[in-house]
């Protein structure tokens, strides 16, 4: 590993790859590196980013936005071993994050994230709502590696820190910015921090985006019609009067809508107060108002043989067939052709208490059909928060930090790329977290020690309204989630040879608890009764899960020279166990594994020629002793009265991951044929219907990499940087790991001209390197392909009245790729799902400083 690591820090220096951050102004080049040193909190001792004994990467808001990065969903193009993406639109308003090849892509309760998030000191518990707009920041940390004994509470991965601006004391100061772009693009931001006495300071930031989304929404009969094939459309009813065709009028388009659009508000208050000089203490409060559009969702396969066969399907289409002309039927005739078109509308076509012969969902029931939910994410974000430190000595102070924060969203999603909806699934969270934290904090010559103790307490409500078309199933799902956790830890760094030599000790007591109530009611309602009915095989459980836990680090430091430092850690880290959130019947509940570790690192940071190259390389290995694998599949479906199933369409079989010592540890399902099973055997799961689970299990594992990160100034006013990071598992049970690119790298160039017009002119050019990633374990033509991005951006900067004008372009050659997919195939659902990206995207900000 040594080797590899050494031959890849050489080739990221030819390139002069890397993260970081600089300040550009006309100051020489010595007081600017001077400047440009960041300091972090990652040990919870303010210490300099070079000096931090920590595979770290930390970037200003100047170089965030220098980069057109804004929210945490684009930090994983510029850290290494990093993959963070905008969730799809069925896991809602959140961040996909990994961190060395460990992470959630599933923001539900039932799991855990795995890498924390903090806001100034504060817990950010769950994935949802966790696109932030980056507010008033300052920096972000971001901490790669398991982070279990200072911040504790699911830091597996690592750990994401956002540090906001504390208003000045000092001087009063205020900014408006303006971008304009494609797709309608209008962002505005508006800030000012003005001191109100020598002790007492406020600031305020707000913040509005809007933008239309660049998938279009196709209303399915007006394109039949423009496509000169009315036949295709059958009697299917145009979707809004617009794009209707009749009374001798042809719409100009069929276009009704977007997805992939936003539209957000954001405001954020803070206080800043010095009483005594030895007593200082922070306040802030935000508030977020957001009703982006559903991300963009393209089918990009469909199993014809399923939505041309199964009776609920077919009985559904069919009730738009005209007589006589071509039949109504889930054929291609959806497929758009285009990636940035789709023919949903996340509506379900048919009135509550639909009754179609010979269909199992449309049978009559008041509960089933009318779901329509729209195409946007509504959600609201808001808390306070509070910290106060107070030094004790000089040398020791005592922080005490509490925040609240409440959550309410909802939305819907689809999964078939048609009118009709094979699934229209509903999801509504109404969540609160209190945490808090009291440390103290100690800096003296030959030590620096932290011991704290932590409380979070948490209540979520989640209504689930599951459609299964298919099955014949739907589903009302009522879940309360009571999580709380307590931990006490201690930190300790010795300093010896006059500080060349460095010991770290560090241990943590964690005790988490969830209490879990969960109610999933299948409907049985018999056509026209009009009070609910539930079925024999709803799903009811509460479960306490409970994991106490002992975290420890050991790490030792060396500084050769001023400008080198050599350093090894160990340490272990965990996640906490979770259950099944998507049980299809009875038998399907239960808990799940939780992970943990042991994590092994060797780094080098260096600081060369006069501070103008600055090296950051890392090598790791991480032991896993439990870890959850999840396995996807099917299962014969029980009838209302469990007594045994229903003649049905399929067989159940055997499976597991192919290629592993589980292949035939699960069941699945595959079409009945008679000439191969015999006659149907309820009894023996031949000639069944069958619905969809997840096995879940525990297994060991290992994964291992490199990461390399490098700044350079080779002259003054040119700057490159990039990065570079590569992961690899080693597992038993599986052949291949989902959603972890093998490849990431970052690389970046600005020269900025001075005199010129008044100030200055700032070219800049970004690359963005993602290798290919795995969306499921058996299915290699699934994957994504490795791709590259390029962002480009030009600023003018004017000295004497000090505004900005800024010129860009994200994926500037319009590189085609998707954030995310799912095989739904793999739950016996016909379709695969997949998020494209969006093309090109060019635009112009105005920034003014006052």
């Amino acid at each position: 590993m040594l080797k590899t690591l050494t031959m890849a820090s050489i080739s990221t220096a030819a390139l002069l790859a890397a993260q970081g951050a600089h300040a550009q102004t006309e100051d020489s080049g010595d007081n600017r590196r001077e400047r440009d040193q960041i300091v972090v909190t990652a040990t919870k001792v303010e210490t300099n980013l070079q000096e931090t004994p920590i595979a770290i990467t930390a970037v200003t808001s100047e170089t965030l936005a220098e980069r057109g990065l804004t929210t945490t969903a684009d930090l994983g193009k510029i850290v290494p071993n990093a993959d963070f993406q905008k969730s799809q639109g069925v896991f809602g308003p959140a961040v996909t994050v990994f961190l060395r090849g460990i992470g959630q892509s599933d923001p539900q309760l039932n799991g855990e994230p795995a890498v924390a998030f903090y806001i100034d000191d504060v817990y950010y518990p769950h994935l949802f709502g966790s696109q932030f707009d980056l507010l008033d920041l300052d920096h972000v940390e971001v901490l790669r590696g398991p982070q279990g004994t200072l911040f504790g509470r699911n830091a597996i991965a690592g750990a994401l820190n956002i540090v906001s601006k504390k208003p000045s004391l000092t001087e009063a100061s205020a900014s408006i910015e303006a971008t304009m772009g494609a797709y309608e693009r209008r962002d505005f931001r508006a800030a000012f921090s003005v001191p109100v006495t020598d002790n007492l300071a406020v600031a305020v930031t707000a913040l509005s985006k809007k933008r239309e989304g660049y998938q279009e929404m196709i209303d399915f009969s007006c394109q039949m019609y423009m496509n000169g094939t009315p036949e295709l459309a059958g009697s299917f009813p145009f979707q809004t009067p617009d794009t209707t065709f009749g009374g001798g009028r042809t719409p100009d388009n069929c276009v009704i809508d977007h997805l992939g659009g936003e539209d957000t508000r954001a405001i954020r208050g803070s206080v800043y107060w010095e009483p005594t000089d030895r007593l200082s203490v922070s306040f802030s409060a935000d508030y977020m108002d957001q009703n982006d559009e559903i991300p963009a969702e393209y089918i990009s396969d469909t199993d014809y043989a399923q939505t041309t066969t199964r009776p609920n399907f077919v009985t559904a289409f069919d009730e738009f067939s005209v007589p006589g002309e071509t039949p109504f039927q889930w054929d291609n005739r959806f497929e758009t052709g285009d990636p940035y078109k789709t023919y949903d509308n996340y509506c379900d076509p048919f009135p509550a208490g639909t009754l179609i012969p010979g269909n199992t969902y449309y049978n009559g029931s008041v509960f089933k059909g009318g779901k329509c939910y729209g195409n946007t994410v509504p959600l609201t974000n808001w808390g306070f928060q509070g910290k106060a430190v107070y030094g004790i000595t000089d040398n020791i102070d005592f922080t005490l930090i509490g925040g609240y924060r409440e959550l309410e969203l909802s939305f819907g999603a689809a999964s078939d790329g048609t009118p009709l909806n094979d699934s229209v699934i509903y999801h509504a969270f109404d969540e609160s977290h209190w945490n808090g934290e009291a440390r103290l904090t100690g800096q003296h010559d030959w030590i620096d020690w932290v011991a704290g103790f932590f409380y979070y307490k948490g209540s979520a409500e989640h209504i689930g309204q599951p459609q299964g078309v298919r099955a014949g199933t739907q589903r009302f799902q009522v879940d309360l989630y009571e999580p709380t956790a307590w931990a006490g830890y201690g930190n300790v760094v010795i300093h010896l040879l006059d500080d060349r030599l460095n010991l770290t000790g560090g241990i943590r007591r964690s005790d988490d608890e969830k209490f879990v109530d969960f109610n999933s009611l299948t409907d049985a309602t018999p056509p026209g009764q009009l009070d609910f009915v539930a079925s024999p095989a709803s799903t009811i459980f509460d479960v306490t899960i409970a994991t106490e836990r002992w975290d420890w680090k050991a790490g030792i430091d060396y500084r050769f020279t001023d400008e080198l430092m050599l350093y090894a850690s160990a340490g272990t880290g965990y996640r906490l166990p979770g259950f099944n959130v998507r049980p299809s019947q009875p038998g399907q509940e239960g808990q799940t594994p939780g992970e943990a570790l042991r994590s092994y690192e060797i780094g080098a940071k260096s600081e060369l020629f006069d501070g103008r190259l600055k090296t950051n390389l890392a090598a790791f290995l991480m032991d896993f002793t439990e870890r959850p694998a999840t396995y996807a599949g099917q299962e014969a479906q029980l009838t209302d009265d469990l007594s045994g199933n229903v003649p049905g369409a399929s067989t159940v079989i055997p499976g597991g991951p192919t290629g592993t010592g589980l292949d035939a540890a699960f069941f699945t399902c595959r079409d009945y044929d008679m000439a191969l099973d015999g006659p149907a055997n309820p009894a023996a799961g031949v000639g069944v219907n069958c619905v969809a689970r997840s096995y879940y299990y525990s297994v060991a594992g290992k994964v291992k990499g490199i990461e390399a990160e490098i700044e350079a100034e080779p002259v003054d006013n040119l700057h490159i940087t990039g990065s570079m990071g590569y992961v690899k598992w080693k597992a038993d049970d599986i052949t291949r790991v989902v959603r972890v690119p093998d490849w990431t790298a970052s690389a970046g160039v600005s020269y900025e001209f001075l005199d010129v017009l008044g100030g200055s002119i700032t070219p800049r050019l970004d690359w963005y390197f993602t290798g290919r990633t795995a969306y499921n374990a058996n299915l290699p033509e699934f994957d994504q392909e490795a791709y590259s991005l390029v962002n480009t951006r030009i600023t003018y900067h004017n000295e004497e009245h000090d505004y900005d004008v800024s010129i860009g372009a994200t994926n500037l050659f319009e590189k085609f790729y998707y954030r995310n997919k799912i095989a739904f195939q793999a739950f016996g659902l016909p379709t695969n799902l997949g998020q494209p990206a969006a093309p090109r995207e060019w635009y112009v900000t105005v920034k003014k400083r006052f």
